[in-house]
């Protein structure tokens, strides 16, 4: 198998993938899109031959395009623009979860600074404020009050480019200091942790401590009703513990239903280009080889691969 990888910087994550394919003796091409030159009508070099395409771009922008010409140039592509559209955007991703039924966080999206402040009185204090566009829990605020809300909201407002303008409030969900991150391919899960922090942000990149995590089956179903929302891949998935519901179960004998308390789950955030580095450090599955498994079975269906463009 002839792998492309698009990049723009090699970390531990991409170390990890390549070592896995060379292990395998696939043939490795690495694409540096910021060298690169796509012309609209003839596949660069780097491009010939290629069974299959790994986006692992750090930018939004390059993902998003690099994988455009990948499909255009007839190359499966994982993921490909359409995934990486809906999920780096914020609001894209909010709405595909939503259409498709999963849980996720009630949200407003405003235009304007008043009408945003509307959004936060009304979902009330404390509650959130996202950029549309980013990762690592970069430029979110959690507004405590309405001086807050008014400060960072004229902040934002002032910002140069358009997407700051763009004002995502969501409602601020209450967990038990920690979230829940799921590698998963075509929406079968390959390993799962717990990323928990004192800090409200329970991002891996911001510090938070992880540790494995078994899959119920509400999450299960969730991780696969996500991934299909978005439009399948290797994907990363965030679900928070939303407190505990009601489901009718048998009883051990089978005769008397009964009630039993189980947690449920609000999906919170897809990811299309899935950091996996600290959660092949705390599981014993090994995460890369998973992975690799999965390219070679999307490359050896060919154009099949390209679900996930």
């Amino acid at each position: 198998m002839k792998v492309g990888i698009l990049y723009s910087r090699i970390r531990r994550d991409e170390k990890l993938l390549l070592s896995e394919l060379r292990e395998r003796d696939h043939e490795i091409e690495k694409i540096d899109v910021r060298k690169q030159q796509f012309n609209i009508s003839e596949a660069p070099e780097a491009f010939d031959d290629l069974d299959i395409v790994v986006d692992r771009c750090l930018a939004t922008s390059r993902s998003v395009y690099a994988t455009k010409f990948a499909k255009a140039y007839g190359v499966p592509v994982v993921n490909g623009p359409d995934v990486a559209d809906t999920c780096a955007d914020k609001v894209n991703n909010s709405l595909a979860l939503e259409a498709a039924g999963v849980p996720t966080p009630d949200t407003d999206v405003a235009f304007t600074k008043d009408a945003a402040l509307e959004s936060i009185e009304k979902f009330g204090y404390p509650c959130v404020l996202k950029p549309v566009v980013g990762s690592w829990g970069r430029l979110m605020a959690k507004i405590d009050s309405r001086s807050a809300a008014e400060a960072i909201l004229e902040h934002k407002e002032t910002l140069g480019h358009y997407e700051h303008k763009i004002f995502y409030v969501q409602e601020f969900v209450e967990k038990p200091g920690r979230d829940i991150r799921v590698l998963a391919t075509d929406g079968e899960p390959v390993a799962a942790m717990v990323r928990s922090s004192d800090h409200w942000l329970t991002n891996a990149a911001k510090g938070a401590e992880t540790d494995t995590f078994e899959l119920d089956d509400r999450a299960l179903e969730l991780v696969e009703k996500a991934s299909d929302a978005v439009g399948g891949g290797l994907l990363g998935i965030d679900l928070m513990e939303v407190g505990v519901s009601q489901r009718d179960t048998q009883d051990a004998s089978g005769d008397e239903p009964r009630a039993r308390e189980f947690e449920d789950y609000t999906v919170h955030e897809v990811n299309h280009t899935v950091e996996f580095k600290a959660l092949n450090e705390v599981t014993d599955i090994d995460v890369p080889a998973a992975v690799v498994d999965w390219l070679e079975q999307r490359a050896a269906t060919g154009a099949d691969a390209e679900v996930t463009a």
